[in-house]
């Protein structure tokens, strides 16, 4: 018996033709920072490539997202400093930069595109937390569910399809279903970040909103030592009526990714973190690996585990190069 799977594998046609795992753009979503007073938009030091936006670049950026096929558009605000205070109100007020962001790509690119908003107060607030504080100085779960409630139907008024709760509450979906529901919201869309664990993998994205966290968020994020707990945190936002759940970050938890996967019968996304892109840039500008072809490796990667939808800074050149490769 002559077996030889290399044949498989002769020229660069035959392994697209034969590919099990595909990276197409419709599966990619671009997260951007829309920050308050900038007339120009602000590079991000530890994320290169990826900047703070003004509303005008924003609406750039979401038309570049809809040109290269992306799924969709995850916007974060960066409010002023003068506008954080301890409740995170900035992110319910439509005056706020992230519902006036969510307004002004809405108005530019209608459904041609997904718009997605974070549904969290962690960049609003003057503690940088990501919810209201008891006077023990600890996060208040039921208050914050009701703010971010409050907080998702703003986001919805401005033109979000989909609202994403990051807090790791508990009962948050379900009382953001409710809210929305009843504000007349019903086909506004909640991806929940079900799996999101306290990783070490976020540096570069608290330098991207202004974080003013001190200290960290173990006490309501996941465990990184914790494998089930992922799963059940997935299954519990599944029967609150999220409508796509998430696992955060992707490339490190590759294993909860593919258990959510497994057993979710709502689509599964995965978010390849701040610190997972940056590591990839620093080394490539190191000449250790090349850049490019790493950045596609790690997507293709959590796609493989089961992913069905990719949040990463590097969605807009993947499709352009995905893009190429078919015309």
């Amino acid at each position: 018996m002559n077996v030889r799977p290399r044949r498989l594998r002769t020229t660069a046609g035959m392994r697209r033709l034969v590919a099990e795992t595909r990276v197409h753009p419709a599966q990619l979503v671009l997260p951007v920072f829309v920050a308050d007073g900038l007339d120009a938009p602000r590079p991000i030091g530890s994320l290169p490539g990826v900047v703070q936006h003004t509303l005008d670049t924003l609406v750039t950026e979401a038309h570049r997202v809809v040109d290269a096929g992306l799924g969709g558009i995850m916007l974060f605000g960066v409010p002023s400093e003068a506008d954080k205070d301890a409740t995170g109100s900035a992110g319910l007020s439509p005056d706020g930069i992230l519902n006036r962001g969510l307004a002004a790509v809405r108005d530019a690119v209608g459904d041609d595109t997904v718009v997605m908003a974070d549904t969290c107060l962690d960049e609003f607030t003057d503690h940088g937390h990501c919810g209201v504080l008891d006077d023990r100085g600890r996060v208040d779960n039921d208050a914050t569910n009701e703010l971010y409630a409050a907080m998702a139907v703003a986001q919805a008024r401005a033109g979000a399809h989909v609202v994403g709760p990051s807090g790791m509450m508990d009962g948050q979906v379900a009382v953001i279903r409710d809210g929305l529901d009843a504000a007349g919201f019903a086909d506004t869309a909640i991806l929940a970040y079900s799996a999101k664990y306290a990783s070490a993998f976020y540096g570069p994205f608290r330098e991207a909103v202004n974080s003013a966290l001190s200290g960290d968020r173990r006490s309501y994020q996941q465990d990184p030592a914790n494998r089930r707990e992922g799963v059940k945190e997935a299954d519990l936002d599944e029967l609150e009526g999220a409508d796509l759940v998430m696992v955060k970050p992707a490339g490190y938890y590759l294993d909860v990714l593919a258990d959510v996967a497994a057993r979710s019968s709502v689509p599964v996304a995965a978010y390849h973190v701040s610190g997972e892109y940056a590591m990839v840039c620093a080394a490539a500008e190191r000449g250790w690996l090349n850049r490019d072809a790493a950045l596609a490796e790690a997507v293709t990667a959590i796609l493989r585990a089961g992913a069905d939808i990719v949040l990463t800074y590097a969605a807009a050149e993947l499709a352009e190069r995905a893009n190429g490769a078919t015309e």
